[in-house]
């Protein structure tokens, strides 16, 4: 079978499975496995296959609606790629929203003390420290197998020197207070798992996903503990799921932070919320 031939019935499959995007998902499974690019599959679209049994078992679990980042590997976010696995989260475009809020309100030259709760791959804290040269910071995770997820991005990227990586709730290993504080939190509601995609409720850890009966336990466990952690001139940064910006800034003006902001991401939905001092 040719790779355009490959493709095709890929593609049908796909569809049949009720993948929303079958065309783009089998490309890119079919250049994982055979290791070319989209510049050779076009040069060479009636090539064999040269790794047909491994193209043939990645639309197989893709038809199983697992992403296709589970299966390759990867995900790219930022200008980086991170390894990810049924471990942690995939990292969200959605979520750049708060890379690109932070670098609004942190010059690029400012030595930072940053610590990401719930690092999962760790996207968060290493974006943002390869975007921070100065800076350096900490990554926590209840999960252990997150965290060698993270650690290992960490080596990729060679930012093992100034990232450190530590098994712990939001804030009981922590023992110093930062410049920075960044989350994506879990923040779905149990009620709405049943609407989710198969890709989402199948495939991401439950505890990177959802947060209690209304969506907010973390926020509010976070807000109970911010203070003991950021820095009086410092700030924290978090990803909102859609509709939750009042009911979380009154969570944190309840625990007495006033200086309450919000950004949007580029679906013009409030995305993260601002807290300083």
């Amino acid at each position: 079978m040719t790779r355009a031939e490959a493709l095709k019935l890929a593609q049908k499959r796909l569809t049949e499975a009720g993948v929303e995007t079958p065309a783009l998902d089998a490309k890119l499974l079919l250049l994982n496995a055979e290791t070319i690019d989209s510049a050779t599959l076009m040069a060479n679209s009636d090539a064999e296959m040269t790794a047909p049994e491994v193209f043939d078992s990645a639309i197989n679990r893709r038809c199983a609606r697992e992403p296709v980042s589970k299966i390759v590997g990867y995900r790219d976010f930022w200008s980086h790629r991170f390894a990810v696995n049924g471990n942690v989260l995939d990292p969200r475009p959605d979520t750049e929203t708060l890379i690109e809020t932070v670098l609004e309100f942190r010059d690029r030259n400012t030595q930072s003390r940053i610590v990401d709760l719930g690092t999962g791959s760790g996207c968060i804290l290493l974006t943002l420290l390869s975007e921070l040269p100065d800076s350096s910071g900490i990554g926590i995770d209840i999960s252990e197998s997150a965290i060698q997820t993270a650690k290992f991005n960490a080596g990729v990227m060679k930012l093992g020197h100034r990232a450190d990586f530590i098994i712990s709730d939001w804030f009981t290993a922590l023992d110093e207070a930062f410049d920075l504080v960044v989350s994506n939190p879990p923040y779905i509601s149990l009620p709405e798992s049943d609407s989710l995609s198969p890709e989402v409720r199948n495939w991401d850890p439950e505890a990177a996903l959802f947060a209690g009966m209304d969506g907010l336990q973390a926020y509010r466990e976070i807000a109970d503990g911010l203070a003991t952690v950021l820095k009086p001139d410092g700030m924290a940064v978090f990803e909102l799921g859609q509709g939750q910006l009042n009911s979380v800034t009154a969570l944190f003006k309840n625990a007495g932070f006033n200086r309450i902001s919000s950004r949007k991401d580029l679906g013009g939905i409030e995305r993260c919320i601002v807290v300083q001092r």
